[in-house]
């Protein structure tokens, strides 16, 4: 892969996040960090899917990318991680295995049917269990952290 493979795959997700940003009513430079949260997922994502095996675990590592950025970007602002966290994880929604899941179900495919849900199952699990995995830790180990400085 050249840099445009990484390069404008970011772009889009910065753009479509910054869009997403606004119709969450994220106010002023907060739109701009949920954008640059959604690129930078996107870029972890996308080397860790061309350098390691499998894309669950890819997404699992993005996630995890984008709550340690979205926890920092939230003390930094002193704003809500979840607006931060939620608007950047939006580009790596499977949206298309939901789609193909149910299009599968539909049609009576059912080998096909099951095999999509239990991937877009693990990819959102993957997701959600990065996100809340760093939340957890950075949430348990930054009041320690604080309190060795003083």
């Amino acid at each position: 892969m050249n840099l445009l493979d990484y390069v404008l795959p970011c772009l889009w997700a910065f753009l479509a996040c910054v869009g997403f940003g606004l119709v969450f009513n994220i106010q002023g430079v907060g739109v701009l960090i949920c954008g640059l949260g959604a690129g930078l997922g996107w870029l972890v994502y996308l080397v860790c899917v061309n350098f390691l095996t499998g894309d669950i675990f890819s997404a699992f590592v993005a996630a995890m990318a984008i709550g340690v950025y979205s926890e920092i970007m939230a003390r930094i602002r002193r704003c809500p991680v979840t607006g931060y966290l939620q608007v950047a994880l939006l580009p790596l929604v499977p949206g298309a295995g939901i789609y193909y899941t149910m299009r599968y179900c539909v049609e009576g495919e059912t080998q096909l049917f099951l095999s999509t849900l239990l991937h877009t199952f693990g990819f959102a699990a993957a997701l959600s269990i990065g996100a809340m995995l760093t939340s957890s830790v950075l949430r348990a180990l930054l009041p320690k952290l604080r309190l060795g400085r003083e």
